[in-house]
């Protein structure tokens, strides 16, 4: 292990990190979003929307992230829509992200009894009471372990942005190994990195999804 490798280039990875975890967040986000919208839609039954959402769940699933991304860095621009690398990889990660997102909020919306749903009725409540703190809060707790996993999953798949020249953790892993050739200190702070990125959010989720089922009984 080439320590002085480490100390020299290190700073260059603290860097890239803030790049992958600024698209990765606002990524999350929009697909946290996204996800929610065509989640209510499915599970509403919109004739109008319903076809659409299904459409955009099979595409965003089906194609690469690193395909979604060439056509968006490479392809728009020849229809006269030109956008940054930035965007490039957060509207990419929010494309893909919108699916997985989806259907794991519908898969709590489901779980959520439809006596849930007659007693708010009865109480009175309005439509948009019922959903924000009834339906919701019921859905989310279910959901938690999809969605805590689906951000992990968006988190790793950030690394393929470098490849539409985004500066982030696995771009400058490359780009020291193509020119000094110390791969495995490269590979190592790669890995160390993306720990430090990751970790703690696993440990968040875990503690969620246990209090969640804790409440739940």
């Amino acid at each position: 292990m080439d320590w002085s490798f480490v100390t020299q280039y290190g700073p260059y990875f603290v860097n890239a990190a803030y790049m992958t975890v600024f698209i990765s967040f606002w990524g999350v986000v929009l697909a946290i979003a996204v996800g929610l919208m065509c989640a209510a839609v499915e599970v509403g039954r919109i004739p109008a929307l319903h076809g659409i959402v299904r459409a955009y769940i099979e595409l965003s699933r089906n194609t690469p992230l690193l395909v979604q991304l060439y056509f968006l860095y490479f392809g728009l621009p020849k229809l006269g829509v030109v956008l940054s690398s930035q965007s490039c990889a957060i509207v990419g990660l929010a494309f893909l992200g919108g699916s997985y997102m989806s259907e794991a909020l519908r898969g709590g919306f489901e779980a959520v009894p439809r006596v849930q749903l007659e007693s708010a009725h009865v109480l009175g409540l309005t439509r948009v009471q019922t959903f924000s703190h009834v339906i919701l809060p019921q859905a989310l707790s279910t959901a938690i372990p999809g969605v805590v996993a689906n951000i992990i999953f968006l988190i790793k798949e950030s690394s393929v942005v470098s490849a539409i020249a985004l500066a982030d953790v696995m771009y400058v892993t490359k780009d020291l190994m193509g020119m000094y050739y110390d791969t495995y200190e490269a590979l190592v702070l790669l890995v160390i990195t993306y720990l430090v990125i990751l970790l703690p959010i696993s440990i968040i989720g875990t503690v969620l999804e246990r209090r969640f089922d804790y409440a739940r009984r």
